[in-house]
């Protein structure tokens, strides 16, 4: 196949294995993956709760020093995009269907359901709800892309090395990284992208028809599932032929605005009051607690560090698995800004949105659950619609929302299939199309075939497993930046003497 690296082919064998364990034994496959999920979590949720919060202290440590001022590419080049399009394209492959798929039903959860420490249904209950939803999405989160972004940007762009994570550890192994351990760097990221992803358009198929089961009737069954992803394939299929400058970048600021439009309604509809207050205090006291959090593990109550282990745990590695994604894309669209530049606008911009975000939908699906009807007794994915149908404009709503979830897995699966051809095509900054189209179809066919034969927990499973081996590349590669930024200054102060 025309430009296609050996990473291609054996990426496609191994996403080719998994799906057919999972077809063939479905039992034994979700068996094996939680046996597989639960030891990782209870041996390594202290190492990604250190991991995480040492990535926050480091981009902080980058964004105040020396390194700030140095720009990703040449001294003279300067931003492709616009930086409302920027963020836009960054939001939207970072997290946009999970921000539909959890905003009501996170919080909520946390509130009525299981709270992490505080008494179900409590005002202590309804403050913890949202500041820890706060936690699982922002600050920790972007971070992490943003350092690993960091990582791929600089090297491509400053130091003309291939758009693969492989390039990114040169500075520490050398020409090894272009033999057998570079291809074996870069299968790791594409197999955990690959999966990271489907587990997003899996949520975003159920959410649709969750809400088309809720509002017209229609049956929520795996068939209804895999139609919407055909649909929606062919849709971001489409997308991705048609470039990063059309396709993406429009359908992403598209996004934006259906998602502003859709945050206004809900304040001007919802409880306007209590959610600016909410906001005001729970964003506080996130800022506030956020050391404790970072480092919370529970070693002594067994309660707490199961509920740790469903919710915290798993969003850990599930962000870590879609971080050679994610941030590979938003290194692509990052050339010619300066390092402190592209990380206060990584990392700030979208904790802040995902917060009001979380604190507008969180607050009012509490405060409806607050007056006595039970929003609980809906499955997740129907939640959302759930709650709209109790404020004026509901069905308005509930179909804005439809339409956003689905621009949204339209960018997310866009996004996707280009960075997968990138990683399977040497680096390549213009990955064909035939290359492209293939892991359209094959992440597709991962999230319909594993929602088939396991349902998103056979997903979840399959993320957290494939993101360990990750987490330690990450590791590497922000050991590599910082030599590789170290050389850079000295560099500069040489050249200025």
């Amino acid at each position: 196949m025309k430009k296609a690296s050996k990473v291609f082919y054996i990426t496609f064998a191994l996403v080719i294995l998994t799906v057919a364990f999972g077809v063939i034994a479905p039992q034994s496959f979700e068996k094996t993956t939680g046996s597989i999920r639960s030891f990782i979590d209870t041996s390594f949720g202290w190492y990604y709760l250190m991991l995480m919060a040492i990535i926050l202290i480091l981009t902080f440590v980058i964004i105040i020093s020396p390194y700030g001022k140095i720009r990703l590419g040449k001294d003279s080049d300067r931003p492709e995009f616009s930086t409302i399009s920027w963020i836009s394209m960054l939001f939207s492959a970072g997290m946009g269907i999970g921000l539909v798929f959890y905003g009501a039903s996170e919080p909520l959860s946390h509130f009525a359901v299981q709270p992490a420490t505080a008494e179900p249904g409590t005002d202590a209950a309804f403050k913890e709800s949202l500041q820890r939803t706060y936690y699982h999405w922002g600050i920790h989160v972007w971070a992490m892309y943003g350092i690993i972004a960091l990582s791929l940007a600089f090297f491509q762009f400053r130091k003309g090395e291939p758009a693969l994570i492989s390039s990114t550890l040169k500075p520490i192994f050398g020409k090894k990284m272009e033999g057998p351990l570079g291809t074996l760097v870069d299968v790791l990221a594409v197999f955990a992208t690959v999966f990271g992803v489907a587990t997003s358009l899996g949520f975003g198929a159920a959410q649709i028809n969750g809400g088309l089961a809720y509002l017209f009737g229609v049956p929520q069954a795996s068939w209804v599932q895999f139609v919407i992803i055909a649909v929606v394939t062919v849709l971001f299929i489409i997308s991705a032929w048609s470039g990063l400058n059309k396709g993406i970048k429009y359908l992403s600021n598209t996004n934006m605005v259906l998602a502003i439009i859709l945050l206004i309604l809900v304040i001007i509809l919802g409880p306007t009051l209590l959610i600016m207050n909410m906001f005001t205090e729970t964003f506080g006291n996130y800022i506030q607690n956020l050391i404790s959090l970072s480092f919370q593990s529970a070693p002594l109550d067994a309660e707490n560090r199961s509920w740790l282990n469903a919710w915290t745990i798993f969003y850990w590695a599930w962000w870590i698995s879609w971080a050679p994604f994610v941030s590979m894309f938003i290194a692509r669209v990052s050339k010619g800004r300066t390092i402190r530049e592209f990380l206060i606008g990584v990392v700030l911009t979208p904790t802040i949105f995902g917060a009001f975000w979380f604190s507008v939908f969180g607050t009012t699906a509490i405060d409806i659950q607050k007056s006595g009807i039970d929003l609980t007794a809906f499955p997740t994915e129907q939640t959302l619609f759930a709650m709209f149908s109790e404020m004026p404009l509901g069905f308005v709503m509930s179909i804005f929302a439809i339409l956003l979830v689905s621009t949204f897995f339209i960018t997310s699966a866009d996004s996707a299939t280009f960075v997968l051809g990138m990683q399977s095509t040497n680096g390549s900054l213009l990955p064909s199309n035939q290359i492209k189209i293939l892991w359209g179809i094959a992440q597709s066919l991962v999230a319909a075939i594993l929602l088939s034969v396991g349902g998103l927990t056979a997903v979840q499973n399959t993320i957290i497993v494939a993101a360990l081996p990750f987490s330690f590349v990450m590791i590497l590669m922000i050991i590599s930046l910082f030599k590789a930024l170290n050389a850079e200054v000295k560099l500069g102060k040489t050249t200025k003497k």
